[in-house]
């Protein structure tokens, strides 16, 4: 090995080598591969975890809202960073907790909006006891 260096901002290694047989130099890059997130629905099946379902979920239910795509795709990126420490197979549900947290922090507005349709709000009720329950962890 002649030269080794990061390369693709730390995502790779880039390493600069020759032949001992004929001196002939080429480069070969390491990457590190991912093991596939897989989520199970709450009906059993498995599927691959995807992040632009959660950036089409949050815009869908964010129309109209001062939250920028840049902020979406900052949130899907830390859910599923997130998921990645916990590994292996993970449910849906846990993916929906982990997005209505940064909802959340994130605009009230798009949270309820987001929250009616994961949560599978009914009525007025449905929103008054997510508004009750918003207000007591704003305060803790």
């Amino acid at each position: 090995m002649i030269d080794s260096r990061e390369a693709e901002e730390g995502a790779a290694i880039r390493r600069r080598r020759s032949c001992t047989g004929c001196q002939h130099r080429f480069t070969t890059y390491e990457r590190l591969d991912e093991v596939p997130l897989v989520v199970v629905k709450s009906n059993g099946t498995r599927q691959p975890f995807e992040r632009q379902k959660i950036v089409a979920g949050v815009a869908a239910a964010g129309k109209g809202r001062p939250v920028s795509l840049d902020q979406i795709h900052h949130l899907a990126e830390s859910v599923e960073e997130e998921m990645r420490v916990a590994e292996g197979e993970i449910t849906s549900e846990r993916v929906g907790r982990a997005v209505l947290e940064r909802l959340r922090r994130l605009d009230d507005v798009l949270y309820l909006r987001f929250a009616s349709v994961y949560k599978g709000f009914d009525g007025a009720a449905d929103f008054q006891r997510e508004l009750s329950l918003m207000k007591k962890l704003q305060k803790a």
